[in-house]
C-alpha cells in the first residue's frame, strides 16, 4: 500500500513495510465550496507551471479523496481518464482561457459534460476563477480564465515545504518519504493521455477503479481505503504478468461468433430513432422553419410549447391544418405565446388520425382555392395594364374612344343602337344632382382612393369623358387619381390595403 502523510491527521500505528518505505497518514476528504474557488480566496497555491501542475492532477485522481457523487446526484461518479484528459489540454493553454466550444470539440464531449468536469477540477482546488465568463446581450459570450493551483493536501501528503504567504507560495524542500512518489507522478505528467474513445459509462466507472483498470494509470480509490496511494496501484504484482489472452474459439477463423459488431436493431436506415424529447425538436424546428411567425423564436421554446401535440404523433402538416382551421393572428408580437394559444386543446378536438386527415384535406383545399384567386388576380391585372392597347395621349380621341366603348357596353345590355352616338349632353353631369349626392359620390371616390382603388373615378372618366368626371370629382380628387394610376404600374412601388 502506497504511503502519504498530513498534519494533523490521525496517525496509523506500527507502519510496516511496504512498496514506497514510508509511514501512512488518514487524509480529509478533497472538496473547495464555491466561495473558495476564486482566485482571491483559494487555499492552494498557483502552480509553477502545467507539468507541475499534471503532477498534483495525477496526485488527485489517484487519491481516492475526492467524490462527485457525495454532493450531486448527477454528473461524473469518479475524478477519471477524461477528467484528467481535459487538465493536460488546460495545461496546453496559455494563459488558461479554454472556451466549451474549443474543449467540445477536442474531447467530443456535450457542452454538459464537460462543465461537469471543468467543477471537478475546481472542487478539487486544482483550478480557481480569475475571471468568471459572462454573456452580454447582442455579443459572443466570454470565456472564463482559470489559474492553475495545487491543492494544500497535495503539499501535505508528499511533504512538500513552501515559502512565502498566500497562492503565491514557492516550493524550498520535499520530504524523503515524497521523493518516490514526487518521481511517480513526474513520470505520469511526461505521458500524455490520449482521448478516451467514448465516455464511460457510470456504471462501469466505479467497477473498473476497483478493477485497477486504467488505461492512463489513473486509479480512483474507494471511500474506505482513505490512507491513500497518491497514484498508481497499491498492489506490487506487475500487471504484465496478468495478461491473458482469447481463446481460440473466440477468434474469427474458428470461433461461432463474429468479431464484427452487428448493426443495432434499434436504429432504422442507419439513423438512431428519435424519442419523446427528439421528436418535439424535431416538430418545433420545422415549425420555425414553415411558419413565417416563428421564424427567430427559441427551437427548445416552442418545442415546449408544441410537447402535447408532438407526443400525440403529430406532423408539421397537421399543425398547419389546426392552424387553418383555428385561425392565425394578422400582426404576432410574440410568436411562442400565440402557438401556445392556438394549440390548446388541439389533441382534444383532433383526437383521432381520421380527424386530422380531414383537416388536412381543407387546408389543402383552401391552399388550392387562394392559389387559384392569386392567379386570377395576377390575370386580370396583366391584362389591364400590360396589354399591347395603350390608351392614346389626345384628349379628342380619348372622347371618341370612350363613347365607342359605352356604344358597345349599351348594346351588349340592351340598350341604344351602336349608330347612335351619344350628345355631349348626354356625358355630362345630371342637373337633378344635388349638392349632397355630388359630395356623397365623393366621399365614397376619396374613399376607395384612399384603399388604392380607383374603380369610381376610371368608370367615370370611361363614361362621361375626362370634363366631366373633373366636374363631377373636382381637379384634386382627379389628379390623385392619376397618380395613383401611374404608380400601380411602377414595378419599384407595390400598394397594400391597410
Amino acid at each position: 500500500m502506497s504511503a502519504v502523510a498530513a498534519p494533523a491527521a490521525v496517525m496509523v500505528p506500527a507502519a510496516r513495510s511496504s512498496v514506497d518505505d514510508v509511514a501512512v497518514d488518514v487524509l480529509p476528504a478533497l472538496y473547495v465550496p464555491e466561495a473558495r474557488q476564486w482566485l482571491s480566496t483559494s487555499a492552494g497555491r498557483v502552480a509553477p507551471e502545467g507539468y507541475s501542475w499534471m503532477q498534483g492532477v495525477h496526485w488527485v485522481a489517484g487519491s481516492g479523496l475526492y467524490e462527485p457523487r457525495r454532493h450531486r446526484s448527477h454528473g461524473p461518479r469518479s475524478f477519471g481518464r477524461t477528467t484528467v484528459f481535459i487538465a493536460q489540454l488546460l495545461s496546453e493553454l496559455s494563459p488558461c482561457r479554454p472556451g466549451i466550444e474549443y474543449l467540445m470539440r477536442r474531447t467530443g464531449l456535450t457542452k454538459r459534460a464537460v462543465q461537469s468536469h471543468l467543477q471537478i477540477l475546481r472542487e478539487t482546488g486544482l483550478l480557481a476563477y480569475i475571471v468568471k465568463g459572462t454573456r452580454q446581450r447582442g455579443g459572443p459570450p466570454q470565456a472564463s480564465e482559470f489559474a492553475l493551483m495545487l491543492p494544500p493536501e497535495f503539499d501535505a501528503a508528499l511533504g512538500i515545504r513552501t515559502a512565502g504567504e498566500g497562492t503565491g507560495r514557492r516550493v524550498t524542500g520535499i520530504a524523503e518519504f515524497g521523493r518516490k512518489l514526487m518521481a511517480k507522478l513526474a513520470a505520469k505528467a511526461a505521458r500524455k493521455v490520449r482521448r478516451p474513445r467514448s465516455p464511460m459509462s457510470s456504471r462501469t466507472a466505479p467497477k473498473a477503479a476497483r478493477k485497477g483498470a486504467t488505461e492512463a494509470s489513473v486509479t480512483a480509490v474507494s471511500a474506505e481505503s482513505r490512507c491513500t496511494p497518491m497514484g498508481g496501484s497499491s498492489s506490487s504484482v506487475s500487471t504484465a504478468s496478468t495478461t491473458s489472452f482469447p481463446p481460440e474459439s473466440k477468434l474469427a477463423s474458428g470461433g461461432s461468433e463474429s468479431p464484427i459488431p452487428e448493426k443495432s436493431k434499434a436504429k432504422a436506415g442507419g439513423r438512431r430513432k428519435l424519442n419523446t424529447v427528439g421528436r418535439r425538436f424535431q416538430l418545433a424546428r420545422e415549425l420555425t422553419q414553415e411558419l413565417d411567425w416563428l421564424r427567430g423564436c427559441s427551437v427548445p421554446r416552442i418545442a415546449w410549447v408544441a410537447r402535447t401535440v408532438a407526443d400525440a404523433g403529430w406532423t408539421v402538416t397537421d399543425v398547419r391544418a389546426w392552424l387553418h382551421l383555428r385561425g392565425e393572428a394578422a400582426h404576432v408580437r410574440r410568436g411562442s405565446g400565440l402557438l401556445a394559444v392556438l394549440l390548446a386543446n388541439a389533441v382534444t378536438v383532433l383526437d383521432t388520425p381520421a380527424k386530422r386527415a380531414e383537416a388536412v384535406a381543407r387546408w389543402r383545399g383552401a391552399q388550392e382555392a387562394a392559389r387559384r384567386d392569386c392567379i386570377q388576380q395576377v390575370r386580370a391585372q396583366r391584362e389591364r395594364f400590360e396589354g399591347d392597347w395603350e390608351a392614346p395621349s389626345s384628349r379628342s380621341v380619348q372622347r371618341e374612344v370612350a363613347q365607342a366603348f359605352a356604344q358597345v357596353r349599351e348594346v351588349a345590355n340592351g340598350g341604344r343602337h351602336q349608330d347612335q352616338a351619344p350628345s355631349v349632353d348626354d356625358r355630362c353631369v345630371d342637373p337633378e344632382l344635388n349638392d349632397p349626392q355630388v359630395e356623397q359620390m365623393r366621399e365614397q371616390a376619396h374613399g376607395e382612393l384612399m384603399r388604392g382603388v380607383t374603380d369610381l373615378i376610371d368608370l367615370a372618366v370611361d363614361s362621361m369623358g375626362p370634363e366631366a368626371a373633373e366636374q363631377l370629382y373636382g381637379a384634386d380628387l382627379m389628379r390623385r387619381a392619376r397618380q395613383l394610376a401611374t404608380a400601380t404600374r411602377s414595378s419599384l412601388m407595390t400598394i397594400t390595403h391597410r
